[in-house]
């Protein structure tokens, strides 16, 4: 693609960066077949396509959004479905960072948009304020059905459809402390708690540090660690999520000096395509650029990790388990066949629903934001997914956990719950009896 920015313009690392990737594009359009967005609504502009003369023609001109470019660039669920398909290897990635980002700062939102925008950022990354927005979901659940009849008020009635109707209390594995293992140390890792994962299914972690354990891996829960940012990185808060990651580069960078990290274990694939990408984020920091491509580079989704350590093969078991791949997991990170194969060598059988690649509508907020193309995509992935006639479905991200549990009656799980309970630990609740 020919672009016309000015010299004054490329002088913006930000600005440069953009003109390199939108100058890879050329016009192909393989990405349309594989974006959730264009396959639902049809609109050139709402396919990578579109959304990219979009953002060339914002940003050559220097102009500020306006309402057609935030409609459209807030409907794409940065799945990375385009990224994957891309012939020429276009970063949409970060071409999209840098348009939400020119977006929150040059485009004033509605009064509710922004009321609501600003709610989430607050408290989703906190896990104690998370909490108790849930207990007070409780009072509000009743009044969701009107909210979803008020057009500007949709976002208020999906976020209290999604809220569990109760909420686990904190785990005993959330305080900071080094989990031992059970036998000879092989290994030493620290884990990511994360901010919405520990409240809505602590049973995640848990099941983790158990399975880590019997297999010998010593796991730290570092002290301060928080957030990993994706939340409001994707709604262009750029120095709010900076912030969150310059504090978990700090917190793990320390580990790394005192005793040594093999790996930074993450439990939640939407967190880790954010962590594997702080090098980037972070490289025009003089103070941090260097240590958090360190940490990126030990960066791992805890399938990968377990990949490393070469588990045993177990007997065959009488449970058909629908595996359903994040677009942060096959997408974002490219771990396609890593968990399906630990699940085949614990004995599971593993069924691929189809159109694996189209994203079920979770998204960080999407499922919040946006809430009509949301259930769209949902119904279709569950639809895909009951087709397969599983016993359960397992994925890596607790955002299409929370999603696609609120369309189907199949029990959904952490692929880590399973083979935590096929080597040795209890058996999950949402398994069904045999």
């Amino acid at each position: 693609m020919q672009t016309n920015f000015t010299l004054a313009q490329l002088a913006d690392p930000h600005v440069a960066e953009s003109e390199q990737i939108l100058r890879r594009c050329v016009h192909c359009g393989f990405c349309t077949a594989t974006c959730p967005t264009y396959v639902t609504l049809g609109n050139e502009l709402d396919s990578p396509r579109g959304r990219i003369y979009l953002i060339k023609d914002m940003l050559e001109n220097g102009r500020p959004a306006d309402e057609e470019v935030v409609t459209h660039i807030d409907r794409c669920l940065s799945c990375l479905a385009c990224v994957t398909t891309c012939p020429s290897g276009v970063d949409y990635m970060h071409l999209v960072d840098h348009a939400r980002i020119h977006i929150e700062n040059t485009y004033r939102r509605p009064l509710i948009d922004r009321l609501i925008r600003n709610l989430l950022a607050a408290v989703l990354p906190y896990p104690a304020r998370f909490r108790a927005a849930l207990a007070l979901a409780k009072l509000g659940r009743p009044f969701a059905p009107l909210l979803k009849r008020v057009q500007v008020l949709k976002p208020l009635g999906a976020m209290l459809d999604l809220a569990p109707k109760s909420v686990a209390g904190v785990s005993g594995s959330a305080p900071p402390g080094t989990h031992a293992p059970e036998i000879e140390k092989r290994g030493r890792v620290a884990i990511l708690s994360g901010c919405a994962q520990p409240v809505l299914d602590p049973g995640i972690n848990e099941a983790t540090l158990r399975l880590l354990a019997r297999f010998g891996i010593e796991v730290v829960v570092p002290e301060g660690e928080g957030c990993c940012g994706a939340l409001v990185h994707h709604m262009g808060r750029e120095e709010q999520a900076l912030d969150f990651a310059r504090r978990n580069v700090d917190v793990w960078m320390r580990e790394i000096d005192n005793g040594g990290l093999d790996a930074i274990i993450i439990t939640a694939s939407g967190c880790g395509t954010t962590i594997k990408d702080y090098g980037h984020m972070l490289r025009l920091d003089p103070a941090y650029a260097e240590k958090a491509a360190k940490v990126s580079s030990l960066a791992r989704d805890i399938t990968e990790y377990l990949s490393s350590l070469d588990l045993p093969r177990l007997e065959p078991k009488r449970l058909n388990v629908a595996y359903h791949s994040a677009c942060s997991m096959q997408h974002g990170q490219k771990i396609t066949m890593a968990p399906k194969n630990l699940l085949k060598a614990a004995g599971f059988t593993v069924r691929d629903p189809g159109e694996g690649h189209l994203c079920c509508g979770s998204a960080g907020t999407y499922n919040i934001l946006q809430p009509e193309i949301s259930e769209q995509l949902k119904a279709r992935k569950v639809k895909n997914i009951e087709a397969t006639k599983a016993d359960v479905i397992a994925t890596g991200n607790i955002g299409c956990i929370t999603q696609i549990a609120s369309g189907t009656a199949i029990p959904i799980l952490h692929t880590v719950e399973l083979l935590d309970w096929a080597y040795g630990g209890p058996k999950p609740e949402k398994v069904p009896a045999r």
